[in-house]
């Protein structure tokens, strides 16, 4: 069963990531952007995606170390979806089958 902590982490990052993409949308509307931060606001989805697996790299879990290691590897080649779609998925059934 998930825990009730666990939910509202998700639901809060949730909410704050789209928050700032909302409120940047809506402070930037109006203005024209430079090479710099341009640069800089195309970075931001990697890193929360960083945040979010981070802590799996101190994980003792053979599972979860597993799933990071093909979460890292499709990062290398593929787009953002389907890093994130390829992590859930291995981390769901590595978990299941050695857990």
């Amino acid at each position: 069963m998930i825990h009730a902590s666990t939910v509202a982490a998700i639901l809060l990052m949730a909410l704050a990531t789209y928050a700032t993409r909302v409120g940047g949308a809506l402070l930037l509307r109006n203005r024209t952007l430079g090479p710099r931060a341009r640069a800089v606001l195309e970075a931001a989805p990697g890193c929360v995606l960083i945040s979010v697996i981070a802590p799996a790299f101190v994980s003792d879990s053979p599972a979860d170390l597993i799933a990071l290691a093909l979460t890292l590897a499709a990062a290398i080649r593929l787009p953002i979806l389907p890093t994130v779609l390829i992590g859930i998925a291995s981390a769901g059934i590595l978990r299941h089958l050695i857990a």
